[in-house]
């Protein structure tokens, strides 16, 4: 049996974030002072404020970059090869590490991208696909 990927331990922000895209939600923070980020943190990384609310983001964004693996650097993801690790810039300005479903050989730079939320074990993940 493959071992089992590295997971986080969670803290009661990325509990409410997780919750979110087990409800296939993805969403982000956004402070009283506008700024908006991923990942969660308990304060903003613009004015270090803690006067911050979730908002559902519209899932829309594109593919700034990427990577395609073709050697597992861990045991759990050794079936995946070739995986992409992929960094989409949200239409709502933060970024995120991430994958691409579907043909790696489809990807390019500035593609249009949308979430897709992907059950994955216990957990749903943020992954996105092209348009």
């Amino acid at each position: 049996m493959p071992e089992a990927p590295p997971t986080l331990a969670l803290d009661r922000i990325h509990e409410a974030y997780e919750a979110a895209l087990g409800e296939g939600r993805l969403v982000v923070q956004r402070c009283a002072c506008g700024q908006c980020w991923m990942p969660a943190r308990a304060a903003c990384p613009t004015c270090l404020g803690t006067r911050w609310t979730w908002h559902t983001a519209q899932g829309g964004g594109r593919l700034e970059s990427w990577v395609i693996y073709h050697v597992a650097f861990h045991e759990a993801f050794r079936d995946r090869v070739p995986y992409n690790v992929a960094l989409v810039e949200l239409d709502e300005g933060p970024r995120v590490i991430t994958n691409i479903v579907g043909d790696n050989a489809l990807l390019r730079a500035q593609a249009r991208v949308r979430f897709v939320a992907v059950r994955e074990g216990e957990r749903t993940l943020a992954r996105f696909e092209l348009v």
